[in-house]
């Protein structure tokens, strides 16, 4: 097959675009490199800077045209696929579904159904949007909340949702908040890995190594996020214990450095709203790096893993997060055991090529 990939969130559509000419098809990612991380890709469409960036985004764009037709299948990181207003990406939309057999539209991260599902129908415990019944007042949340819903971004999400050929959600939290409108082409696959070949690094009550810890924090979103609450849980469990941990921060770095900051690592402290381990924890599950964040139960059973249980979860409060930290701390001979169960839930999950077989097979049932 001929697959486009358009788009890119945290090298989603690069690490299956390896997948699947690995598997022999032929394949093209078309994005941005999701903006400062800089993911490969064949054809870079990032937004030039200054006031007149959208419109030299928007020619060089009509240029590419030729070049986005004729595909079997065209994949949507988003409804927001370019760096474009949303009244303006409808041209191109309507120009992918003309020229091209297939449209697959992907739920990986924020969107309409994201936030109105939090919103209104509440399905999860806890996410970016609620906890419990009341909903997140912090500036990010009100923010995206405000720009998806009763917006042109809403409109475009709600056309493509209701037009493309299939969903594809690749967490738990998207999938229910999707199924329920499009129950007959929404499809859950989980997101692809690359195995680690880096070793990880063991460790034992008898090591005189302090444990590392890693936080990643992503530019402007650290609240939104919760890895403001996570960085401060950890910065009190390093000072209640000194000589104990070492604490490394990695904030709006390149995904190639990032990855050398991250790699040699024992724990990782993920996303604190969430349910599930997204592309970052899965990078450091697959190199044996234990993640503490999201493992509730709700991801075993959407991958019908009744054994593994390599993920630290925690509730998302200051208290859980500093109580699971410091028992690892204390008791670093749990953590061989959940490194060796990390590096299996991968190679169960989300090995690429797996995952790979899995967009295919989707692929070709479209006809």
């Amino acid at each position: 097959m001929r697959i486009l990939l358009v788009g890119e969130y945290s090298n989603v559509h690069a690490t299956l675009a390896k997948g699947l000419r690995t598997m022999g098809h032929e394949v093209v990612v078309i994005s941005n490199g999701d903006f400062w991380k800089n993911y490969p890709r064949d054809i870079n469409v990032s937004r030039p800077d200054g006031m007149l960036g959208g419109v030299r985004l928007m020619a060089r764009l009509w240029s590419l045209l030729p070049r986005m037709r004729g595909y079997d299948v065209v994949q949507l990181i988003n409804p927001m696929f370019f760096e474009l207003k949303a009244e303006r990406l409808l041209f191109f939309y309507r120009y992918l579904r003309r020229h091209n057999r297939h449209v697959v539209l992907c739920a990986f991260g924020m969107d309409y159904y994201w936030a109105h599902e939090c919103i209104t129908r509440k399905p999860l415990r806890y996410s970016d949007f609620n906890f419990g019944d009341q909903l997140r007042t912090d500036p990010s949340a009100v923010y995206e909340q405000h720009d998806w819903t009763g917006t042109a971004k809403e409109r475009l999400n709600k056309l493509i949702a209701a037009d493309c050929d299939a969903i594809v959600t690749g967490l738990y939290e998207y999938d229910v908040c999707y199924r329920p409108h499009f129950p007959e082409k929404t499809h859950f696959i989980p997101f692809p890995i690359v195995p680690a070949t880096l070793a990880p690094r063991h460790e034992s009550s008898s090591d005189l190594q302090p444990m590392r810890i890693f936080i990643g924090i992503s530019r402007g979103r650290s609240a939104y996020k919760g890895t403001d609450i996570m960085l401060r849980a950890a910065e009190a469990v390093a000072a209640k214990h000194p000589g104990r941990m070492e604490l490394v921060k990695a904030e709006g770095v390149p995904f190639d450095t990032y990855q050398q900051l991250l790699d040699g690592s024992d724990v990782l402290l993920d996303q604190l709203y969430a349910y599930t381990p997204a592309m970052n924890a899965l990078l450091a599950m697959s190199k044996g790096i234990v993640v503490v964040g999201g493992g509730e139960p709700e991801n075993y059973e959407i991958l019908n893993e009744t054994e593994l249980r390599p993920i630290v979860n925690v509730q998302p409060t200051y208290e859980s997060v500093f109580e699971e930290l410091e028992q690892i701390v204390l008791h670093p001979e749990r953590l061989q055991t959940m490194k060796e169960q990390s590096i299996e839930y991968i190679r169960r999950h989300h090995d690429y090529i797996h995952v790979a077989s899995q967009y295919a097979s989707l692929y070709s049932s479209l006809g």
